[in-house]
């Protein structure tokens, strides 16, 4: 598994925030960040100590959007060693793509104005918060001196009370700082950072505009390092939860395992896999932690979906006598419509800090990854439910074989973009039937794979795809993103070619909001078509290493494919795939049927 900056056991554990480079397992250490050099009392100032903790805590790219009121503060990033500031078109794609570099190196920053900015972030910060991403949104604020008067400043709406911007990020950011005086601005800083690491939530982070370059004693060295309180499982009560585990997972007959998406931030994904070495017992993941663990284990059955799970994955965990879900998230959309056929007393289910087995007891103050470790340890072997697996699966057929330019169907493309998957390539899908789809990829090992589930929000995977491929840039990444999405928040594909990436982009344009559809129709699903090759050629404009390709049949994708992964290996590449309309894969179908009935409940009697 990767053990880089934000993978699930990564570098990004180590409870040290500002730790030397040359410290075993400091977040630092795996980044090409240069060590921040002593500063002369001129140089010590908020702006370079704001951009030295971010270095040190392994954010080597900040996106961000100018505005007078954080002009002076990025001058300060942009002379820090180490760090890159990534100009993006507009604030909601600089908050998406620190989303994406938080999945792909453990943490992310952004950078904004004053309310116009932080306004238009918002939407991306509170994605990232319901996705549990460590991101630094940093704003700049006003003049320390307008602080406390009765003036009104522009980019405000028209008020001298200047807290509007605050109010709104106080709903989904774990922690909020104004800095507008240099006396504690060190503390201030210090603490927004390391709370966002501790509690991998987006913090938000005003610095009045006037106070960037000015020095202050407690700027005066290098950032001295502290420490975050670890955090461990209460001994008798993580002694109370593995013994009452044990205890129900021995004396099931058919026992199975599925991964949740809060293995991220409990940095459990190893100790899941020593869980499921030691146990011998069948393991799924629920959609959202795609990724997360690895598919090439011989014991791994596929997605657990419901009624939309890959094939023969439903059967065996919803048939189970017991089933142990680690850091799962139960929402309308991951329960299909609360269609799941699970039983709450045979679930045991393993929080980042906290376990509740059957309908009790509940165990409190218990560490995701010492639990799972423990339990490892004492769990008696079970391989019924896998030997069952085995007994009834049925390899997956192939799809129909295309006539000679026959117009090119889904469930063709995504055979073939199956070949194109290696250890070096991520995946992003965007919110869509690109989720039901790229579900069914099988990952290689060391294969990325993200997407955005329990906030959705169309338009994400552009932005991410910026902020994913900057981060880790030693894979080629590949998106799925469908039409509507992509005219959310096209326009960062020119902060791709500035940044020199070379990912493929695959665009499906089936005419509309395919998941809205399938949901409940109406002409509002109807977009305008764009020639969207046309569109990115124009954005490209003869600067940077960009390819585009129309496909409309498999000769034309499979030559599209062959020319990305050979002669413009070095280039971004957008291929736009013309699909039907009504082009959906079965389980969008059928997801989407129980989502609308889920949605168009009638009201309780009163």
């Amino acid at each position: 598994m990767d053990t880089h900056i934000g993978s699930v056991n990564g570098a990004a554990s180590n409870q040290t925030v500002g730790c030397p480079a040359s410290a075993p397992g400091c977040p630092m250490a795996s980044t090409p960040a240069q060590p921040a050099a002593t500063l002369s009392a001129g140089e010590a100032s908020l702006g370079r100590h704001l951009a030295r903790r971010l270095v040190q805590v392994g954010v080597n790219d900040v996106f961000a959007v100018p505005g007078d009121f954080n002009l002076t503060l990025l001058d300060h990033l942009i002379a820090e060693p180490g760090l890159r500031l990534v100009g993006c078109c507009n604030e909601l794609n600089a908050g998406y793509a620190a989303d994406g570099y938080a999945r792909a190196r453990g943490v992310g920053a952004c950078a904004v104005t004053f309310t116009v900015g932080g306004l238009s972030v918002l939407n991306a910060i509170a994605g990232a918060y319901s996705e549990n991403l460590p991101v630094i949104c940093i704003a700049g604020g006003p003049n320390s001196n307008d602080y406390g008067t009765n003036r009104i400043l522009h980019h405000t709406i028209g008020l001298p009370d200047f807290s509007q911007e605050l109010r709104c990020f106080q709903t989904v950011t774990c922690h909020q700082a104004v800095v507008n005086n240099l006396d504690d601005a060190h503390e201030q800083i210090d603490t927004a950072i390391a709370t966002a690491l501790r509690e991998s939530k987006p913090v938000y982070l005003s610095i009045s505009c006037n106070l960037p370059g000015l020095p202050h004693p407690t700027f005066s060295r290098d950032p001295v390092p502290f420490f975050l309180t670890p955090r461990t499982s209460n001994k008798m009560g993580l002694e109370a939860a593995v013994e009452a585990t044990v205890e129900f997972l021995n004396k099931a007959v058919k026992p199975v395992l599925v991964a949740g998406p809060k293995l991220r931030v409990a940095k459990a994904g190893k100790a899941f896999v020593d869980m499921v070495d030691a146990s011998g017992y069948a393991y799924a993941v629920m959609p959202s932690a795609k990724g997360l663990v690895p598919e090439t284990h011989p014991h791994f059955i596929g997605t657990y979906w419901g009624a939309v799970s890959t094939a023969f994955c439903a059967e065996i965990v919803e048939s189970a006598d017991a089933y142990l879900f680690a850091g799962p998230i139960f929402n309308d959309y991951s329960s299909v419509g609360y269609s799941f056929l699970l039983k709450k007393e045979k679930a045991i289910i393993v929080q980042p800090e906290r376990v509740i087995v059957g309908n009790g007891p509940a165990f409190g103050c218990v560490m995701m990854k010492e639990f799972l470790s423990e339990l490892a340890k004492r769990v008696n072997k079970n391989t019924t439910a896998y030997e069952n697996y085995k007994r009834i699966f049925v390899p997956e057929g192939q799809p129909l074989e295309s006539e000679p330019n026959e117009p090119l169907r889904v469930n063709v493309l995504f055979k073939h973009v199956q070949k194109m998957l290696t250890g070096d390539s991520a995946v992003i899908a965007e919110t869509g039937d690109s989720w039901f789809n790229c579900q069914k990829l099988k990952l290689p090992e060391g294969c990325g794979y993200e997407f955005q589930m329990q906030y959705g929000s169309i338009g994400w995977s552009v932005g991410a795809l910026l902020g994913y491929a900057q981060g880790a840039n030693h894979k080629r990444v590949i998106a799925f993103i469908g039409d509507g999405s992509f005219q959310v928040t096209a326009q960062d594909v020119s902060t791709m070619l500035r940044c020199e990436q070379n990912s493929i982009i695959f665009l499906i344009n089936n005419g509309g909001y395919t998941i809205e559809v399938e949901i409940h129709d109406g002409p509002y699903n109807v977009i305008k078509n764009w020639n969207y090759t046309g569109f990115v050629d124009a954005i490209h404009n003869g600067l940077g290493k960009c390819w585009t390709s129309k496909v409309k049949s498999e000769e034309e994708l499979t030559a599209a494919i062959e020319t990305a992964l050979g002669e413009k290996k070095d280039c971004l590449c957008f291929i736009e795939v013309i699909a039907h309309k009504d082009d959906t894969s079965k389980e969008l179908l059928e997801w989407g049927s129980r989502v609308s009935a889920a949605n168009s409940r009638p009201p309780n009697p009163q």
